[in-house]
Order: C-alpha cells, then structure tokens, then sequence
C-alpha cells in the first residue's frame, strides 16, 4: 500500500503540471434581422497545454483561432463546453493577474510615448511606481525598443514592427505565467518576424507558457513545442512537430559554387535553382562539409528532409475537404 502511494506520488511530480484545459467548447453566433440564422466559429474544441511549452494554434484567416482565445482569456463566454486556466474556470479575475495577452490588432492609445503606455498598463496590474522603474527600461531592452524613443515618441509615429513590439513589452508587464498571443507576426517584413520570433524564443529559455495563434506556418515550426490545426472551427489534429510530420530522413542542401561532378556523388537529386544547387544528402553530413571546403563551396542551407507543416497543413484540409475558400 505504501510503494503504491510512493509510486503515485512520483508519477505525479514528474508530469508537467496544465495550465489550459478546454473541454468540448463551442461558441454559437445568432444573427440576421430577427436573428434566426447562426454562425459557429468554434465547434467542440477540446485541449490541453502543459507548463513551460510553447503552443501554435495554426489556422488560415477565419478558421476560429482568436475566437477560442477570447474564450479562454474570458473575453466572451462559450456557447456550451468549460475550460480552465492555471487551474480556475475560465474568467476567473484573479488569473488575469498572471496572464499577459497581445490581441492581433491591438489598440493604442497614439498620443502617448511608449514609456507613458507601459506605465499606463503596468498601473492595471497596480504595479509599484518602483517597480515600474526597473521593469520598463528591461522591457524595452527586450523587446529591441531604444529608451530614448520611448520617452520621446508618440505611439503615432511608431511603425508596425514597433507597435508590435511595445504591445508585447506590455503584455509582459506582469511578468505573466502564461502569455496569449494573437498572430504575433502578422503584417510584419521577413526581418520583423525574426526579430519577434527571437523575443518568442527568448521568453521560452525563461520557461514561460506561451500559446499563439498564427497562420505563418513556417515560424510556428521553429518555436512551437506542440502545434494545434484548426479548420472551420474543427480542431482537426494536435501533436508536436515530429509526431505530426514524421522523423525525419537525410537532409535536403542548398549549396553555393562547387563542382557539378562531385556535388552529384553527395546529391544524386542534384538540381540546380534559385541560384544554387540543392539536393538531399547521401552520405554522412561531415565528410560532405569536408568536400565542401575542399571545392570553396558554401552552404546556403541544411534542413532535416520532411514534409514541411505547411505541406501537411494543406494535406489534411484536402483529405476533409476543407480547402474551399471559409
């Protein structure tokens, strides 16, 4: 009897404790003149997100992403079906204090500086003038916003990769346990999204739980723990990377300069394309990069060959019929 509650207790400890739970959550919209025609942007979503894991809930435009997120934020109440949030029911008002969120189209107050709007938000949470102090300058670092133009620019004049990073920086104002993000990259050049991701990578080094919506298939896949396809309010299937798309076999190269000849002999694919060669490797990848040096050739890139989540994405809408347009 006691080796069981021993062994009950261990298994218990090492299991990563949730911090999300859905369960068959549905939102039902009514609408029309005497609104007798319903929408259902969210149908029996069930769900569970572990502490410390970065999730992607992925998604095209319309599929219902930000309306389960509003849900478990207690934005709006589902139609049927319950969920909790670091352990309380959906809503509950003292969990706010622990969550930070960053909505897709985020409203700014445009005649403030970026400092005066931190402050503004940090007095929300009631958050020490002393503390403030402190927070804001390390958040602003963080965040890659200059301390000088936070002071002195108005939100106005700020452009959308920084109005994406000062809504961040405010979404981590309290130090949150758990952070909701709302397409994070949207509307941002290839040089924002890196620096966003940078930020997302950097806050999952520090053990926060993060979950996300997006429909940028390709950086959910070098963030994301465990992904979530949503499709027409249907949670279709949720995994992580490797589980969803397989292990993967080889590498696929792209390689500057070299000798067709002998690039053949390590690419038996070898093609050339978009100004390089490329090809999946046959071979151990450290004799390969040998060769390489050996001809002055360079490698533009080297990923692990698999179908990427975009490929996949595609392929499980097309095998439910769902690629029409919503």
């Amino acid at each position: 009897m006691n080796v069981t509650s021993a062994s009950a207790t261990q298994s218990t400890t090492t299991e990563p404790a949730i911090v999300v739970q859905a369960s068959g959550l549905r939102k039902v919209y009514r609408t029309g003149f005497w609104l007798n025609q319903t929408i259902v942007p969210l149908q029996e979503c069930s769900l569970t997100i572990y502490q410390g894991e970065t999730f992607g809930l992925l998604g095209q435009n319309g599929a219902g992403k930000t309306t389960l997120l509003k849900i478990l934020l207690g934005i709006i109440r589902p139609s049927r079906g319950q969920g909790w949030v670091l352990g309380q029911p959906l809503g509950d008002r003292a969990t706010k204090q622990h969550v930070g969120y960053l909505p897709e189209n985020a409203y700014f107050y445009d005649y403030l500086t970026g400092w005066e709007f931190l402050e503004y938000a940090a007095g929300l949470f009631r958050i020490p003038r002393s503390v403030q102090r402190q927070r804001i300058p390390e958040l602003l670092d963080r965040v890659g916003l200059s301390l000088a133009a936070a002071r002195k620019k108005q939100l106005r004049q700020y452009s959308k990769g920084m109005l994406q990073r000062i809504g961040l920086a405010q979404a981590l104002i309290n130090d949150p346990e758990l952070l909701f993000l709302d397409e994070p990259m949207s509307g941002l050049d290839p040089l924002g999204r890196y620096q966003i991701r940078e930020i997302i990578l950097s806050l999952k080094a520090q053990g926060k739980t993060i979950f996300f919506n997006s429909h940028v298939l390709s950086d959910v896949e070098l963030i994301c723990d465990r992904v979530g396809l949503l499709a027409r309010g249907e949670l279709i299937c949720v995994g992580t990377i490797e589980a969803l798309l397989g292990k993967a076999q080889g590498y696929f190269v792209k390689i500057s300069g070299g000798s067709f000849e002998v690039l053949r002999q390590w690419l038996p694919d070898l093609k050339f394309q978009n100004d390089c060669w490329q090809g999946h490797l046959k071979g151990e990848p450290s004799d390969f990069l040998t060769s390489l040096r050996l001809m002055n050739a360079q490698v533009v890139s080297m990923n692990l060959a698999r179908p990427s989540l975009e490929e996949f994405f595609v392929q499980q809408l097309e095998q439910r019929g769902m690629l029409t347009s919503q």
